[in-house]
């Protein structure tokens, strides 16, 4: 019997009365050679009852959460015991948010208590600001005929993490060398008198190559916990002329308009410029690629609480299934291997920057995504 009648967005909150659950648990793990069989698999294998509770664990989970009792999982959810960042924002846990609509995870698990065996990906950011990228079988057991779910995870995160890395790379510095490419031809046949033009416009290129290489370094570096940061005094102002001044001649502005507020603010903080160019650097070309010809790009900055508040606002509205992935490593709207940009703003802006990196969107107001950072 079922306790605990809880809301939902998503998924049932109900969890089985824990005498219950504790018989599934018992019965599951007295099968003859389970418990072997399973600990000698090197991936996740949970066992889950119709409440998408653990009923049984295999070594593999116990050594990545350091269980010392086999049955300390018990009675959690997989969101639970791996650490989603939304498995504690509601109080029916794990399955129960509107950002479970979009998990792989999940969509396996309810499937494989209606009978079917599914195949998914699934990522998974954790509170500690870390990125998880699995891939995660279902499929339907029966135990006393009861439904249960057999749910393997295995974990794909350095994989999809290269794969990315490499795609996007590889997609802009090949941008970047055909622009080159295309200039130094244009360079061979234009006159004296046009050369110097050219190249200047070749040094453009080179600073944007140069940037791009940067780009991925620090990324790396980050998801290595290697990153360093270099405080320095920044003038919110200047920083954020030079960076519109920077962006308006760049490929990606081009029919499309980028303004600084008149009402940006001018302060002093204390932060890393690079980082910070960085990021901000990231939410102006996203919101300038989301623009169509014509549109207007607008970026400032605010005061609030001995806090400074960056945003970055276009007219476009971001549709909910994007909104609930948005932050993840491996999602894109630009095709495969593409789109680390809102990833690193994460990454970059909370872990290394000790900020908070948000966003609002709707058809009305448009999209504004923000970054807020102490003065010091």
């Amino acid at each position: 019997m079922a306790v605990q009648t809880l809301p939902t967005q998503y998924a049932p909150a109900r969890r089985a009365a824990r005498k219950r659950l504790n018989h599934q648990a018992a019965r599951v793990s007295g099968i003859p050679l389970i418990q072997s069989l399973f600990d000698a698999i090197p991936d996740i294998v949970l066992i889950l009852n119709t409440e998408r509770q653990i009923v049984f664990a295999n070594q593999a989970l116990r050594d990545l959460i350091h269980l010392s009792d086999r049955d300390e999982a018990v009675g959690f959810r997989p969101g639970e015991v791996l650490d989603c960042i939304h498995a504690t924002e509601t109080e029916g846990g794990c399955g129960t948010t509107v950002f479970c609509r979009a998990c792989g995870a999940l969509q396996a698990i309810l499937g494989s208590l209606e009978g079917e065996t599914l195949d998914n990906e699934c990522r998974i950011i954790l509170r500690n600001g870390d990125a998880l990228d699995l891939q995660v079988y279902a499929s339907p057991l029966y135990f006393d005929d009861q439904p249960f779910s057999m749910f393997l995870l295995k974990d794909i995160s350095h994989e999809k993490r290269r794969q990315m890395l490499e795609r996007v790379f590889f997609h802009d510095i090949l941008n970047s060398a055909s622009a080159l490419r295309g200039l130094a031809e244009v360079m061979e046949r234009a006159p004296m008198e046009d050369k110097n033009e050219v190249a200047r416009d070749i040094a453009a290129v080179c600073d944007r190559l140069i940037d791009e290489i940067k780009s991925q370094k620090e990324l790396s570096a980050a998801e290595n916990n290697q990153l360093s940061v270099e405080h320095s005094l920044i003038s919110s102002r200047p920083f954020l002329e030079e960076l519109v001044h920077f962006y308006q001649n760049h490929d990606v502005c081009r029919s499309r308009q980028l303004y600084l507020d008149p009402d940006v603010c001018q302060t002093l903080l204390i932060s890393d410029r690079t980082l910070l160019w960085r990021v901000l650097s990231n939410m102006v070309k996203n919101a300038l690629e989301a623009c169509v010809p014509g549109e207007t790009v607008t970026l400032g900055c605010r005061l609030h609480n001995r806090h400074v508040e960056f945003w970055v606002h276009n007219p476009d509205v971001i549709s909910e299934t994007v909104r609930l992935q948005i932050f993840q490593r491996s999602f894109s709207t630009k095709g495969p291997g593409r789109g680390l940009g809102t990833y690193s703003i994460k990454l970059l802006g909370e872990r290394y920057l000790r900020g908070r990196v948000s966003f609002t969107s709707s058809a009305s107001r448009g999209t504004t995504f923000k970054i807020v950072l102490p003065l010091q």
